[in-house]
């Protein structure tokens, strides 16, 4: 889990109360941390429920849980064993249980537990000022996420399966035809030749080279699944040259291990083997020579499907005790052990490869199980929920929670996956859910078409409105990505960031901040608390203000926040009519940034970007606005072409053109 050896730097406070008691009963390990005061309590990954954790109790075995079916959702497709508790006065503390043994964290009002299946382990406790502080703590311990490339932050529009190259074309054309923004397209399993992953059906998908081609010539790029589970076959060479290196899985005989996954009967790639992610890495060469521009680890925690076992001999994964060898640091031991670590040394092999095969790309690689940590190999989405509200409502905290516990690059599947949606609902989830940091419609086989313009005519505008309001925003998310990257802050956050002090945000979970400086008001949202202070309602495209689908945006007070245009994909130029939409604080003040640069490649890493930083100031009815810091070597002056600037004051709009460097405008008129 850990980036590297933490050190401990400074005393520990006299007074200071958040001391682990570690019990081991029966071989199984264990801690606990007393409480004191009235705390909130957050985190535990990608969790169901509220996202006030206190009174909750989860457990940490990654299970391919469609619905979220059992366990009520308590056991889901990822394991974060980290606590974040706010006190009353606002200052925070984490605590992160640093074991992959099967486990159960409760969290309770006076005391958290953290219960394993296996060996004692270490606690790191992280105590700071604010809850802010305390994320950018973990970070230090695990690491951030990489930068993704920019078009990774654009729509995505994904089905189980779109199945074949014909109908890939048609969804994408019709983006076009009809002017919605989206700018990726996934394949689904249906891809592959009788599912062996690292193949192509040749009758559907004859020539996946051209028709990755075609997309990007439209502006689209494409995902493709990957899933663990290779077919047990004597002619198939991916399960050739893995008999060949000797990477598989094997039961406590020696046998090669065999679970039923899409293929039938499959072998495992034993992932804590240096060998086995070497190999894996580098079946991705020839894979990607097709060009295509994503990678989607599924069935990764890793899911069995034991339908033919009796109901309570059934595991969904593969026996606990089948032994995995290790290597390089990594002891020998049983899958119990290393179930939960399963998809993160995964997802770790397939960056690999992802690197090397095209090492001037910056991987976008999306995984369905993972471990606290795993943010620095792939982004997630929160599993194969269902198209109901009680889904859609649910989304919200499951989201911010993720982020609250390392990883920001997140979202759900908009509209559900499972069962079909109905028009209501697909038009509230994408109202919200284009703010989510990873924004993607999905749907399952057998389940109604669930495009922007499925639903007729009034729910495709719609959506229209709703993906380019987030192209819109495509400077700002960027921004946020490139702090996410930095510092480890989440991009979606509780509205008690706002104020940690003021506990009566501490329980609110239907809206969320964008960053510190917008708020999302989904329309499902009832009677929510919002933070005290100035916020002003900010409209981005004609129609968002009056439809009712979309949620309202409040732009906080002392806030500046760069916009681009209305675009159909990334590659489209964003911001060469940029936006700087101004909030004034009560002392008639404001600020704000826009982080820039080639949005692919490694470049910026040698300082080609640029962050710019704005500050505005009224006086006597005019707003000065200005650039006071410009940081980096990438040359923006090529991308920004005009600048615009709109004052939004007591529920007015001043607009008009500016300098960059002297930038004026008059907020006194009538």
């Amino acid at each position: 889990m850990l980036k590297g050896a933490p050190t401990i730097q400074g005393a520990v406070p006299a007074n200071w109360n958040i001391v682990p008691e570690f019990f081991l009963t029966d071989g199984k390990a264990g801690a606990s941390v007393h409480l004191k005061g009235d705390i909130s309590l957050y985190g535990g990954g990608e969790v169901t429920g509220p996202l006030l954790r206190n009174g909750q109790t989860i457990k940490l075995w990654n299970t391919d849980n469609g619905a979220y079916g059992t366990d009520d959702g308590k056991r889901l497709y990822q394991t974060h064993p980290w606590v974040l508790g706010v006190r009353k006065d606002g200052t925070a503390f984490g605590i992160l249980f640093d074991s992959p043994w099967k486990s159960a964290l409760t969290t309770n009002p006076d005391k958290i537990e953290f219960n394993t299946e296996g060996a004692l382990f270490r606690v790191f406790v992280i105590d700071r000022k604010s809850p802010q502080d305390v994320l950018k703590g973990l970070a230090e311990l695990t690491g951030t996420i990489e930068m993704p490339p920019r078009w990774a932050l654009g729509y995505h529009q994904c089905r189980f399966s779109y199945g074949s190259e014909k109908r890939v074309r048609e969804i994408a054309d019709t983006f076009r035809l009809k002017q919605i923004p989206c700018d990726a397209v996934w394949m689904d399993i249906d891809y592959m030749e009788g599912y062996r992953v690292f193949t192509f059906n040749k009758n559907n998908f004859p020539n996946p080279k051209q028709l990755n081609a075609d997309l990007h010539a439209k502006g689209f790029h494409s995902v493709f699944m990957i899933d663990p589970g290779v077919k047990f076959d004597s002619t198939y060479a991916v399960y050739q040259s893995g008999t060949a290196k000797d990477v598989w899985v094997k039961d406590s005989t020696g046998k090669e291990y065999h679970g039923k996954v899409w293929p039938g009967d499959c072998a495992f790639p034993d992932f804590t083997m240096p060998r086995t992610r070497q190999w894996w890495a580098g079946l991705y060469h020839n894979f990607l020579a097709n060009d295509m521009d994503g990678i989607w680890n599924d069935m990764n925690e890793p899911a069995v499907n034991d339908n033919e076992l009796p109901q309570n001999l059934r595991l969904g994964t593969m026996p606990y005790s089948t032994p995995h060898r290790g290597g390089d640091g990594l002891p020998a031991g049983p899958h119990l052990l290393y179930h939960n670590a399963y998809g993160r040394l995964m997802v770790e092999a397939t960056r690999q490869g992802v690197m090397a095969a095209k090492p001037d790309k910056r991987p976008f690689i999306l995984t369905r199980a993972n471990l606290l940590g795993g943010q620095r190999y792939a982004a997630t989405w929160t599993g194969d929920n269902y198209a109901d509200e009680k889904f859609m409502k649910v989304s919200v905290p499951m989201s911010i929670t993720l982020g609250l516990s390392g990883q920001p690059f997140s979202g759900p599947d908009i509209g559900g996956f499972l069962g079909n949606t109905s028009p209501d609902l697909w038009a509230k989830w994408l109202g919200f859910g284009v703010f989510m940091p990873f924004a993607r419609g999905h749907a399952c086989a057998g389940t109604n078409d669930k495009e922007p313009w499925a639903f007729g005519a009034d729910i495709e505008k719609t959506s229209r409105i709703a993906l380019e309001r987030r192209y819109r925003l495509l400077p700002y998310l960027y921004t946020l990505f490139y702090n996410a990257h930095k510092t480890g802050l989440p991009l979606i956050c509780p509205v008690f960031f706002d104020d940690p002090a003021d506990v009566k945000l501490r329980a609110e979970d239907q809206v969320f901040l964008l960053g510190k400086n917008l708020l999302v008001v989904p329309s499902f949202a009832k009677d929510p608390q919002l933070p005290k202070g100035l916020w002003e309602p900010l409209n981005l495209v004609e129609g968002d203000g009056s439809d009712p689908y979309q949620a309202k945006l409040l732009i906080k007070g002392g806030s500046i926040i760069p916009a681009g245009k209305i675009i159909q994909h990334t590659g489209e130029p964003s911001i060469d009519q940029l936006t700087l939409f101004i909030c004034l604080d009560s002392q008639g003040k404001a600020s704000g940034e826009l982080y820039w640069d080639a949005g692919e490649g490694w470049g910026f890493k040698k300082d080609d970007y640029c962050l710019l930083r704005f500050q505005a100031t009224e006086k006597n009815g005019v707003t000065n606005i200005s650039l006071i810091a410009n940081q980096g070597k990438y040359n923006i002056n090529k991308d920004i072409h005009q600048v615009k600037a709109v004052v939004v004051k007591n529920g007015r709009i001043y607009s008009g053109p500016i300098n960059l460097k002297s930038g004026v405008l008059r907020t006194d008129v009538q």
